[in-house]
Protein backbone atom coordinates (compact mmCIF):
# COMPACT_ATOMS: atom_id res chain seq x y z
CA UNK A 1 0.00 0.00 0.00
CA UNK A 2 2.69 2.24 0.66
CA UNK A 3 4.30 1.76 -2.44
CA UNK A 4 1.19 3.04 -3.80
CA UNK A 5 0.92 5.90 -2.02
CA UNK A 6 3.76 7.66 -1.67
CA UNK A 7 4.02 8.27 -5.65
CA UNK A 8 -0.03 9.61 -5.22
CA UNK A 9 1.08 11.76 -2.72
CA UNK A 10 4.32 13.33 -4.40
CA UNK A 11 1.99 13.40 -7.83
CA UNK A 12 -0.71 15.43 -5.69
CA UNK A 13 2.02 17.87 -4.37
CA UNK A 14 3.78 18.77 -7.10
CA UNK A 15 0.38 19.35 -9.10
CA UNK A 16 -0.63 21.49 -6.20
CA UNK A 17 2.36 23.51 -6.52
CA UNK A 18 2.12 24.26 -10.22
CA UNK A 19 -1.88 24.98 -9.83
CA UNK A 20 -0.44 27.72 -7.04
CA UNK A 21 2.57 28.63 -8.11
CA UNK A 22 2.22 32.54 -9.72
CA UNK A 23 3.11 33.08 -13.62
CA UNK A 24 5.41 35.58 -13.99
CA UNK A 25 3.76 38.72 -16.19
CA UNK A 26 5.82 39.86 -18.87
CA UNK A 27 5.11 43.59 -20.14
CA UNK A 28 5.08 43.92 -23.52
CA UNK A 29 5.75 46.77 -26.25
CA UNK A 30 1.69 47.46 -25.76
CA UNK A 31 2.03 48.45 -22.29
CA UNK A 32 4.75 50.57 -22.70
CA UNK A 33 2.85 52.17 -25.71
CA UNK A 34 -0.08 52.69 -23.31
CA UNK A 35 2.25 54.47 -20.77
CA UNK A 36 3.66 56.81 -23.90
CA UNK A 37 -0.16 57.52 -24.70
CA UNK A 38 -1.34 58.36 -21.23
CA UNK A 39 1.91 60.80 -21.25
CA UNK A 40 0.44 62.35 -24.46
CA UNK A 41 -3.10 62.70 -23.08
CA UNK A 42 -1.54 63.49 -19.98
CA UNK A 43 0.01 66.91 -22.32
CA UNK A 44 -3.37 67.48 -24.33
CA UNK A 45 -5.50 67.56 -21.40
CA UNK A 46 -2.93 70.19 -19.80
CA UNK A 47 -3.24 72.41 -23.15
CA UNK A 48 -6.79 72.28 -23.71
CA UNK A 49 -7.91 72.65 -19.58
CA UNK A 50 -4.49 74.21 -18.12
CA UNK A 51 -1.45 72.10 -16.26
CA UNK A 52 -3.10 72.33 -12.80
CA UNK A 53 -6.23 70.12 -14.06
CA UNK A 54 -4.01 67.84 -16.07
CA UNK A 55 -1.70 67.53 -13.55
CA UNK A 56 -4.72 66.71 -10.40
CA UNK A 57 -5.91 64.16 -12.70
CA UNK A 58 -2.71 62.27 -13.87
CA UNK A 59 -0.54 62.36 -10.26
CA UNK A 60 -1.17 59.13 -8.05
CA UNK A 61 -2.17 60.11 -4.31
CA UNK A 62 1.46 59.64 -3.56
CA UNK A 63 2.49 61.27 -6.19
CA UNK A 64 6.00 63.54 -5.53
CA UNK A 65 6.92 66.70 -7.38
CA UNK A 66 10.66 67.80 -7.50
CA UNK A 67 10.32 71.50 -8.44
CA UNK A 68 13.24 74.30 -8.60
CA UNK A 69 14.79 75.72 -5.04
CA UNK A 70 12.23 73.64 -3.32
CA UNK A 71 12.45 69.86 -1.76
CA UNK A 72 10.60 67.48 -2.50
CA UNK A 73 6.85 67.90 -2.77
CA UNK A 74 5.18 64.69 -1.97
CA UNK A 75 1.42 63.05 -1.87
CA UNK A 76 -1.22 64.99 -0.22
CA UNK A 77 1.11 68.17 -0.16
CA UNK A 78 1.63 67.83 -3.64
CA UNK A 79 -1.89 67.92 -4.65
CA UNK A 80 -2.44 70.95 -2.59
CA UNK A 81 0.64 72.80 -4.12
CA UNK A 82 -0.73 71.81 -7.60
CA UNK A 83 -4.39 72.91 -6.16
CA UNK A 84 -2.82 76.76 -5.42
CA UNK A 85 -1.23 76.94 -8.91
CA UNK A 86 -2.69 79.97 -10.80
CA UNK A 87 -1.68 78.26 -14.52
CA UNK A 88 -4.00 80.87 -16.34
CA UNK A 89 -0.81 82.97 -18.05
CA UNK A 90 0.51 80.02 -19.68
CA UNK A 91 0.10 77.14 -21.55
CA UNK A 92 2.15 74.20 -21.17
CA UNK A 93 2.76 71.21 -23.61
CA UNK A 94 5.28 68.25 -23.68
CA UNK A 95 5.87 65.41 -26.29
CA UNK A 96 7.70 62.26 -24.70
CA UNK A 97 10.65 61.19 -26.89
CA UNK A 98 11.04 57.47 -25.35
CA UNK A 99 10.26 55.83 -22.17
CA UNK A 100 10.45 52.24 -21.14
CA UNK A 101 8.19 49.86 -18.45
CA UNK A 102 9.81 47.33 -16.22
CA UNK A 103 9.87 43.97 -17.22
CA UNK A 104 6.61 43.48 -13.94
CA UNK A 105 4.92 46.30 -16.08
CA UNK A 106 4.44 48.02 -12.87
CA UNK A 107 7.11 51.04 -13.47
CA UNK A 108 7.51 52.87 -16.12
CA UNK A 109 9.39 55.87 -17.19
CA UNK A 110 8.86 58.92 -19.81
CA UNK A 111 11.24 61.70 -21.37
CA UNK A 112 10.71 64.50 -23.22
CA UNK A 113 10.65 68.21 -23.99
CA UNK A 114 8.51 71.06 -23.06
CA UNK A 115 7.33 74.33 -24.16
CA UNK A 116 5.69 76.25 -22.02
CA UNK A 117 4.20 79.73 -24.09
CA UNK A 118 3.15 82.43 -21.85
CA UNK A 119 -0.48 83.93 -22.90
CA UNK A 120 -0.26 87.21 -25.67
CA UNK A 121 3.66 86.05 -26.32
CA UNK A 122 5.03 85.43 -29.23
CA UNK A 123 8.23 83.50 -27.15
CA UNK A 124 8.21 79.87 -25.66
CA UNK A 125 10.32 78.30 -22.88
CA UNK A 126 11.95 75.11 -23.77
CA UNK A 127 13.25 72.44 -21.47
CA UNK A 128 13.25 68.85 -20.80
CA UNK A 129 11.21 66.36 -18.14
CA UNK A 130 11.43 63.35 -17.04
CA UNK A 131 8.06 61.22 -15.60
CA UNK A 132 8.14 57.90 -13.17
CA UNK A 133 4.78 56.30 -14.16
CA UNK A 134 2.92 53.38 -11.89
CA UNK A 135 0.31 51.15 -12.99
CA UNK A 136 -3.09 51.47 -11.21
CA UNK A 137 -5.24 48.57 -9.96
CA UNK A 138 -7.65 49.56 -12.77
CA UNK A 139 -5.13 49.23 -15.35
CA UNK A 140 -4.45 53.12 -16.45
CA UNK A 141 -1.27 54.57 -15.33
CA UNK A 142 -0.80 57.72 -13.02
CA UNK A 143 2.71 59.75 -12.38
CA UNK A 144 4.60 58.74 -9.19
CA UNK A 145 7.08 61.18 -9.54
CA UNK A 146 7.65 64.55 -12.04
CA UNK A 147 10.46 66.43 -12.74
CA UNK A 148 11.52 69.30 -15.00
CA UNK A 149 14.59 70.96 -16.25
CA UNK A 150 14.24 74.73 -17.62
CA UNK A 151 16.19 76.45 -20.52
CA UNK A 152 17.08 74.29 -23.11
CA UNK A 153 16.31 76.91 -25.76
CA UNK A 154 14.36 76.15 -28.82
CA UNK A 155 14.53 72.62 -30.26
CA UNK A 156 15.75 71.72 -33.84
CA UNK A 157 13.74 71.03 -36.35
CA UNK A 158 13.65 67.45 -37.38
Amino acid sequence: MMKFLLPVVVACVMLSCNLFEKKKEVAGPEERQKMMDTDRAFSKLSVAKGMKNAFLEYIDSNGVLLRPDQFPIVGADAIDFLIQINDTAYTLQWEPKDGAVAQSGELGYTYGLYKLTPSGKDTSLYGTYVSVWKKQSDGSWKFVLDSGNEGVGEPEKQ
